[in-house]
């Protein structure tokens, strides 16, 4: 491999870009030279060769000299935190923190800094250093800085040293449904889950199953206009929320509306056509909800109403608008902004101010829709929290978005356009991936104050009493792959993570919110000791948890073993559910797929051992009866694998609803696009046939795993028929096939 030049390499430490990293299997891996320019010019930063190297490393010192503060400076409640200014040498500085109830602290200690001068285009500028107090309080402040008639701000943010738990929860386990709403519909809804379904289903899993929360996935925003982007996790703005959620007559004005039974009419022949469908078909559902949705726009609203929606507007502001606006001329130009006329690729050109104008009413139906998404999230976190949950609904925050959306349009000065961000090959997908989502760039973020990070933290914890961080290791850094490239052909980014989980902490502290951190794959160790110390969970998936002390083969590891800061979960939506994942569905399904690096008859060897190791553990801890049977029925596994969850000390335990109702299909298969139905498939039972939200309330088997959550956090007291043996107890039902091996080609 070539030789990477000095400069090179050191124009890539200062961006943060990994010259070299350690894959899966803790091999060192160099980055390509072709990799590391590709990624720097995605920074804006020109690294062709040496001249443009030299030149780089130049301005990036003039930058930091021609700085009088650093644009955003960070520290944790409790500890002092020191940080530079940069003034004509010899000159004095005076530096203080206006808080931001408007109050000032004067009382920062001056530090020693022997850095010498830098000349700066003749003018010697000198460096001191000072010392923020350890009991500023908790917020977003400013730092000021005077020297002679110079003065200037910069941003002070202060977040918790260790986030708590929320009080409502306090030194207690709590369990949680988790559910993709989509696909889970009721008699009410219109062809897919609804918020009122989501309501529901924390309704009857608190009251009838003691249960504290309720796991959904992201709730993000999808394009208007068909095709809808079926993944959650690809959404054209993760910063606003779907209105194909909404439950148009639980709009205020619904009840005014004239013809409300033609209404009705159009949902019942929606709710038919996805009755007999295979997929969830979000355009038609779409089309239908949207045709209700703009007649109860165009009914007049009541004074407080409008007040109250002005209220909203006002919040919200530009980030409102521009969505709008985008939304609007989505439908009109499509839905990738990057195909639209060229005078309207930027919000801020006087074409799309223009667009706007005209098309006001359009552009305001849109910032309607996110208002009474509002309303409506609001009213789903109260109903769980009065049915009895510790806390409510956890929403989950994707990765990225859709480099054609809303967020890459109005962001597109803080996003990296020209690479894309993914994961490296790990252990379950070994030819990497690529999400087609633009990351972050760092050193924007701190130009902007971190701004756009922060609103879009407030946003999904406006209703929220935790959120569920997707990749968080993306917070730390990130794999980005040149556009075009393969995903084996990236390499990682840094961010600043005390910044970015300094913010995540403080927005969760003021809104009394859990984090979880999905902290799955390529991690480094000290990043999970970090987030724990910083008081984020951790998740654990029983099928990932594996021992890997010692130098002998892997096995399960023991549940006193596993993380207590963490939420722990049999299954996840990467995987089929418990019955399809014992049937070896994950491993079919990835061959079908071409997406094995090896032949499938080794995976499932592998994965015979792996689910073997895991009956023995369980025979081992007294949940499945050692009676010597080489494949124990399915359902008395499914039991024994979430009663062995309560084994753990984990603070959080979540069950899959699939895994309730006894479902097979998995709802997404990473790598893939179109050669997999990803996040169309309707919650099932074991039969294949759909079920409804009320077919769940009234079902003897999702009844049941959820008695077992139950149990877990507030075990019952030992009765005979409780301590019976698991094979003696009712059991739930499923479908299992044995695994067929794939005939290589």
């Amino acid at each position: 491999m070539t030789q990477l030049s000095p400069a090179l390499v050191e124009l890539a430490h200062r961006y943060g870009v990994a010259t070299h990293y350690q894959d899966w299997s803790g091999a060192q891996v160099a980055a390509p030279e072709s990799t590391l320019v590709a990624v720097l010019a995605a920074l804006g930063v020109a690294a062709g060769d040496d001249d443009e190297c030299r030149a780089a490393l130049a301005a990036h010192d003039r930058r930091y000299w021609q700085r009088s503060l650093p644009p955003t400076i960070v520290a944790r409640s409790g500890s002092s935190t020191s940080f530079w200014v940069h003034v004509t040498h010899g000159d004095p500085a005076e530096v203080w923190v206006r808080l931001e109830d408007g109050s000032a602290r004067n009382d920062l200690r001056q530090l020693t800094n022997d850095t010498p001068p830098f000349d700066l285009d003749g003018r010697l500028i000198g460096e001191a250093s000072f010392e923020l107090p350890a009991d500023l309080p908790l917020g977003y402040h400013r730092v000021h800085l005077r020297a002679g008639a110079f003065e200037t701000d910069a941003a002070l943010i202060v977040s918790p040293a260790r986030l708590t738990l929320p009080a409502r929860l306090g030194s207690r386990r709590s369990w949680g449904l988790a559910t993709q709403l989509y696909s889970v519909r009721s008699r009410q809804s219109w062809g897919v889950g609804d918020l009122t379904d989501l309501a529901d289903l924390a309704i009857w899993s608190a009251t009838r199953h003691g249960a504290g929360f309720i796991l959904v996935n992201p709730l993000h925003a999808a394009a208007p206009s068909a095709p809808m982007e079926p993944s959650p996790y690809l959404p054209t703005s993760r910063r606003f929320v779907n209105p194909l959620y909404l439950r148009p007559e639980a709009v205020a004005e619904f009840a005014e509306l004239r013809h409300r039974g033609r209404l009705r009419k159009f949902r019942t022949e929606v709710q038919t056509r996805a009755g007999r469908r295979d997929l969830v078909d979000r355009d038609a559902a779409w089309r239908a909800k949207r045709a209700a949705l703009e007649a109860v726009y165009r009914i007049e609203r009541t004074a407080g109403r409008e007040l109250a929606y002005a209220g909203y507007r006002h919040r919200e502001g530009r980030s409102l608008d521009d969505f709008a606006v985008w939304c609007a001329l989505a439908e009109k130009h499509g839905n990738d902004w990057r195909t639209w006329p060229e005078e309207l690729h930027h919000p801020g050109s006087t074409a799309v101010a223009a667009f706007a104008a005209k098309r006001a009413d359009q552009v305001d139906f849109h910032r309607w829709l996110q208002w009474q998404l509002d309303d409506q999230l609001t009213r789903v976190q109260a109903a769980a929290l009065g049915a009895g949950m510790d806390l409510g609904v956890v929403h989950d925050l994707a990765v990225g978005v859709d480099p054609g959306g809303a967020d890459a349009w109005a962001l597109q000065d803080v996003l990296a356009l020209g690479v894309t961000a993914g994961a490296p090959p790990d252990e379950f997908n070994q030819l990497g991936q690529d999400w087609s989502q633009p990351p972050w760039r760092p050193d924007q973020l701190v130009e902007r104050e971190y701004e756009p990070f922060r609103a879009l933290v407030n946003a999904v914890l406006r209703h929220a009493g935790g959120v569920r961080i997707d990749h968080i290791i993306g917070l730390f850094r990130l794999w980005w792959i040149p556009r075009g490239a393969s995903p084996t052909a990236g390499t990682y980014v840094r961010y600043d993570h005390e910044a970015l989980i300094g913010i995540v902490a403080l927005e969760a502290h003021r809104s009394g919110a859990v984090v979880v951190g999905e902290d799955l794959g390529v991690v480094e160790p000290w990043v999970r000791e970090y987030l724990r110390d910083r008081g984020v969970l951790g998740t654990s998936i029983l099928w990932f948890e594996q021992d890997r002390d010692g130098a002998g083969p892997h096995g399960p590891l023991p549940a006193e073993r596993w993380r207590e800061y963490c939420l722990s979960a049999v299954t996840t939506h990467d995987l089929p559910p418990t019955a399809g994942y014992l049937a070896g569905e994950h491993v079919r399904l990835r061959d079908e797929l071409s997406l094995l690096t090896r032949p499938a008859s080794e995976e499932l060897a592998d994965d015979h051992a792996a689910q073997s190791a895991w009956l023995a553990e369980l025979r081992r801890a007294g949940l499945l009866p050692d009676d010597g049977a080489a494949d124990p029925d399915t359902d008395a596994v499914v039991l024994a694998l979430h009663r062995y969850l309560g084994r753990t000390p984990s603070k959080l335990l979540s069950l899959s609803l699939a895994d309730a109702v006894g479902d097979l299909r998995a709802q997404n298969q990473p790598g893939t696009s179109d050669e997999y139905p990803n996040w169309r498939v309707p919650l099932c039972g074991h039969d294949g046939r759909q079920r409804l939200v009320e077919d769940v309330f009234d079902d003897a088997h999702a009844a049941a795993l959820a008695e077992v959550m139950h149990a877990l956090v507030d075990p019952p007291d030992v009765t005979p028929e409780a301590a019976a043996p698991v094979s003696q107890r009712s059991r739930l039902r499923y479908v299992r096939t044995a695994p067929q091996p794939t005939e290589a080609m």
